[in-house]
C-alpha cells in the first residue's frame, strides 16, 4: 500500500484526531489564561463546535499576548532611574487627590514622571502637518516616526519629501508603520518609503504568504509619534492622511488633535520608539543620535524650552504592559471629585470602566462624554449606542458632536489632569493594540484642553436617556447584535 492509498483509506481518521487534538489544545490554553471565564467557555464552544475552524479563529483571535525582549537603553541608566518619584506629585490648590493617581500609575508603568515639560495643542492636519513638517525640516541628527495610517496621498507624500531632504542633509531617519495600517491606501506608502531609500519597518507584518504568523494578525501598532533630535516631539491620535487637512475641504475630513510635546518626557517617548524599532528589526537605536544625553538639563530644567507641565509615558500592549491603560482609565475615575471630560471616537468601554463612570457620577462628579454624531466605522456606533443607557441611567453625559467625524482622543479630571495620546475607549485599544499615551499634571495646560472640549459642547446635541429607550426595536436589535462584536470592531 502506497502512501496515498494509505491517507486516502486513513484521512477522515487523522483529520479527527488532529480536530480533538487542537481542540483540546484550544481548551487547556483558554482555560489557563483567559481571565473572563465567559470568553473561555466561548472560545472552547467554538473550538468543538467548529472542527479545525474553530480552533485556527481562537489561535487568530483569542491570542492576543506576545512578547518582546527588554531593550536596555544607556541614556536611561542616569534618567529613569535616578529622578526621585515624588518629583512630580501634584500640591497644587485642588490637586492634591491627585497626587495618589500618580502613585498609582508610578506601580502600573516603570516611566518615572518628569517636569519641566512643555505641551502644545494642534487642532486638525492644518496645524500639525506644517508643523510637524517644519521640525522634520529642521532635523539635525536624527528623525524617527511611527504611524498606524501613513496614507499614499497628497499629505503622505510631503512627509516623504521632507523624510528624504533630512536623509540627504545627513539625517538618521526610521519609520515604523502597522502592517495592517498600510493597506488604507493603494499603492502602500512602503512603495514611495522604498524608492526615497528611506529605512522603514512594518510592525507585525502578515499576508497569505506568512500564515505562520496568524497568532499576531489580529494585533495593531496604533501609536502615533514623531520625534526630532530626541528633544521635540509630537504624539496624539492623529494618523498621516490627507483627510486631517480640513481646510483642504478633503473627500473624507477628519477632526482631531496632536501635541508638541519638549522636555525631558520626549526621552520617554523615544525610548517607546526604540523598543518598536528593535523588536521589528532587532536594531538597538541608543546613544546621543537619537536620545538627548545631558543628565544636568534632564535632572534640573528638562530639555531647552522646557515648561511647567508635569507628565509621563504610558505605554501599553498586549505583551508586558498588558492593562497599564485600562488601570489608569480606573484610577482616574476613583479619584475624580469635581469633574470628568472623555472624549473618544470610539466609546465601548467593559463592565468595569462602565461601574466607575457611574460611581463617579453617582458621588456628584460631573461626567462629560464627547462621541461623534456619525462614526466613520457604523457598527462601531450601533454597538456603542446599545450601551449608553447603562451610563446615563446614573448620571453620565453623553454628547454627539457634529460633522465632520471627530478622531480626538482626551481626558480631563478635575480640571488639572490630563491623558492625551492613541488610545480609544474599546477592547481593541485596551486590550489588543500597542497605544502610546501620556499623562499630565498641570491647571494650565488642563484648562486649555477644557476650552476645547467646551467648545465642542457648545455645537453638540445631548443625548437623553428617553431618547435612547424610544429607538425602533429593530434598531435597538441591531445595535446589540453589533455590541456582541465589540472585542473585534
Amino acid at each position: 500500500m502506497t502512501w496515498f492509498d494509505y491517507l486516502a483509506r486513513f484521512w477522515p481518521h487523522i483529520a479527527t484526531g488532529f480536530d480533538l487534538a487542537a481542540a483540546g489544545l484550544v481548551s487547556a490554553h483558554a482555560l489557563l489564561n483567559k481571565r473572563d471565564s465567559r470568553a473561555a467557555t466561548l472560545w472552547i464552544g467554538l473550538a468543538w463546535l467548529l472542527p479545525v475552524l474553530g480552533s485556527l479563529l481562537y489561535l487568530a483571535f483569542g491570542v492576543n499576548r506576545i512578547r518582546r525582549r527588554a531593550i536596555q537603553l544607556a541614556i536611561h541608566k542616569t534618567f529613569s532611574r535616578e529622578v526621585p518619584e515624588n518629583l512630580g506629585e501634584p500640591e497644587h490648590d485642588g490637586a492634591e487627590h491627585l497626587k495618589h493617581l500618580a502613585r498609582v500609575v508610578s506601580r502600573v508603568t516603570t516611566q518615572p514622571l518628569t517636569t519641566g515639560n512643555k505641551i502644545e495643542p494642534l487642532i486638525n492636519g492644518d496645524e500639525a502637518f506644517p508643523a510637524m513638517l517644519a521640525a522634520i525640516e529642521a532635523a539635525q541628527k536624527s528623525v524617527t516616526l511611527v504611524s498606524y495610517i501613513f496614507d499614499n496621498d497628497e499629505s503622505g507624500r510631503k512627509f516623504i519629501t521632507a523624510l528624504a531632504r533630512a536623509m540627504q542633509r545627513g539625517v538618521a531617519v526610521r519609520v515604523l508603520v502597522d502592517s495592517a495600517g498600510t493597506r488604507y491606501s493603494f499603492p502602500p506608502i512602503t512603495f514611495k518609503l522604498r524608492q526615497a531609500k528611506i529605512p522603514f519597518a512594518k510592525f507585525l507584518p502578515t499576508s497569505i504568504l506568512t500564515p505562520w504568523r496568524v497568532a499576531t494578525i489580529n494585533l495593531r501598532n496604533h501609536r502615533k509619534s514623531l520625534i526630532i533630535d530626541g528633544q521635540i516631539a509630537f504624539t496624539g491620535g492623529m494618523n498621516i492622511r490627507h483627510g486631517n487637512m480640513l481646510a483642504a475641504q478633503p473627500k473624507s475630513p477628519v477632526q482631531d488633535l496632536h501635541f508638541r510635546i519638549e522636555g525631558p518626557v520626549v526621552t520617554e517617548l523615544q525610548e517607546a520608539f526604540a523598543k518598536d524599532w528593535a523588536f521589528s528589526t532587532e536594531e538597538i537605536l541608543d546613544g546621543d543620535v537619537w536620545f538627548f544625553n545631558s543628565e544636568t538639563r534632564f535632572l534640573k530644567a528638562g530639555l531647552p524650552n522646557g515648561g511647567d507641565i508635569i507628565a509621563r509615558v504610558i505605554p501599553d500592549g498586549p505583551d508586558g504592559d498588558f492593562e497599564n491603560l485600562q488601570l489608569t482609565l480606573l484610577a482616574a475615575l476613583a479619584e475624580a471629585q469635581t469633574s470628568v471630560k472623555i472624549l473618544t471616537p470610539y466609546f465601548l468601554p467593559d463592565t468595569a470602566l462602565i461601574s466607575a463612570l457611574n460611581l463617579a457620577a453617582l458621588r456628584g462628579v460631573k461626567v462629560d462624554i464627547l462621541l461623534p454624531a456619525k462614526n466613520n466605522l457604523p457598527p462601531v456606533h450601533w454597538a456603542s449606542r446599545s450601551l449608553w443607557w447603562q451610563v446615563l441611567g446614573r448620571g453620565c453625559r453623553i454628547w454627539l458632536t457634529p460633522p465632520p467625524f471627530d478622531h480626538s482622543k482626551l481626558m480631563i479630571v478635575d480640571g488639572h489632569w490630563v491623558l492625551l495620546g492613541s488610545a480609544n475607549w474599546d477592547a481593541r485599544s485596551l486590550r489588543l493594540n500597542f497605544e502610546l499615551n501620556v499623562e499630565c499634571y498641570d491647571r494650565v495646560f488642563a484648562q486649555k484642553m477644557e476650552k476645547i472640549v467646551a467648545h465642542k459642547i457648545s455645537t453638540a446635541h445631548e443625548v437623553t436617556l428617553a431618547e435612547t429607550d424610544a429607538r425602533r426595536i429593530s434598531v435597538k436589535l441591531c445595535d446589540a447584535i453589533a455590541r456582541q462584536f465589540s472585542p473585534y470592531l
